[in-house]
């Protein structure tokens, strides 16, 4: 892996507040010291924002194409046509045709080569959707692109303290039940352990796996999932030697602070696991595509088109996704390397057992 590692980032929808978390994330002194930012986008849009903002230190270089990213500068790669009209806080179909653009450019330079990761910029769903673009979000699509077994591609929220999992991720609903089945509920636990030990460098993570139904179900009283699905999903990634418990209660597993006492939690559905997530990491969450070729992070937040133009938009989120995948990407590297030699991984968890002695 290069160094300064080159870490691509995709605009996302240009009229809401992408660019803005973008230029204020990279304007931080040292960035380019720590990595190449590589941005795919639209360097007339960025430019108008920049000037928007009124951003005098943020300096960029415009070029056709990622590998001609240069170390110690912000690169952006133009890969959207001129004139495009800027109107922050409105969808546009052609801001989401530029979104697209983006991630599909975003996702050849990695397997090209040219750019180490990736980090992407909120989109709008609904603008990007299209047939060339059949997907409700980015995991769905990156899982279709990058993973060479799209059932390992895993949705995770994480900050320092907390990682989260869903088992259904962008799912009305109505039909979150039916997709709750066991081997739908071992492939995110599966998945998980996999992530917490390559990505994350834990050597026995412990993962708590959360109930559908309020207060677990009360014995088939409020709903059976727990009895015939999640449970018996439990016990199968047990006795593979996975160290998962539950199912528990959402409400109580959260409100007690029992979850801090579980290196990862695995939830069913969006708002079960993200809701509480997003209230305690605040603007430290990240989002993490487990399960690809390549790492892949992005803010928690999403388009932000009430304060899109308003320079009110908080970085921190974004700094974080750069920052936090990073530090995925050397440590994927290092698990690859010392997998490669099993001796290594012999002498490390020896040192870690005397030093736990």
């Amino acid at each position: 892996m290069h160094n300064p590692i080159r870490v691509g980032i995709t605009h996302g929808d240009f009229n809401g507040i992408g660019y803005e978390v973008i230029i204020k994330a990279l304007d931080e002194e040292g960035m380019t010291e720590l990595c190449t930012p590589v941005i795919f986008g639209s360097p007339e849009i960025l430019n108008q924002i920049r000037k928007d903002l009124g951003t005098d230190t943020f300096r960029f270089t415009p070029m056709r194409k990622a590998s001609d990213a240069q170390a110690g500068r912000i690169n952006v790669v133009d890969v959207c046509p001129r004139g495009m009209e800027l109107t922050p806080g409105h969808p546009a179909p052609e801001a989401g045709e530029a979104a697209v653009a983006a991630l599909e450019a975003a996702c050849d330079a990695l397997e090209a080569g040219d750019i180490d990761l990736i980090v992407t910029a909120p989109i709008n769903k609904k603008t990007v959707y299209s047939e060339n673009f059949p997907f409700p979000g980015h995991t769905e699509y990156l899982a279709r692109r990058l993973a060479e077994d799209s059932t390992k591609a895993t949705m995770i929220l994480f900050d320092d303290d907390i990682r989260v999992a869903l088992v259904t991720t962008h799912k009305s609903i109505r039909d979150v039940p039916d997709s709750i089945t066991k081997e739908a509920v071992v492939n995110t636990v599966r998945n998980l352990d996999a992530a917490l030990r390559q990505d994350f460098r834990m050597d026995k993570p412990r993962i708590a796996v959360l109930s559908l139904n309020p207060h677990n179900g009360d014995n088939g009283l409020l709903g059976d999932e727990e009895i015939k699905e999640i449970e018996p999903a439990v016990a199968e990634c047990v006795s593979d030697g996975i160290l998962a418990f539950g199912p528990f209660a959402a409400d109580g597993f959260f409100g007690t602070g029992e979850y801090s006492r579980y290196d990862g939690i695995v939830a069913m559905y969006h708002d079960q696991g993200l809701a509480p997530f997003k209230a305690l990491a605040k603007e430290y969450g990240v989002n993490y595509t487990a399960g690809l070729k390549y790492v892949r992070t992005s803010p928690d937040h999403g388009t932000g088109y009430n304060i899109a133009g308003k320079n009110q938009a908080d970085p921190t989120s974004m700094r974080q996704a750069i920052y936090q995948g990073i530090d995925l990407a050397r440590n994927r590297e290092k698990y690859r390397e010392l997998t490669a030699n099993p001796l290594q991984l012999v002498k490390q968890e020896s040192r870690r057992k005397s030093n736990d002695d």
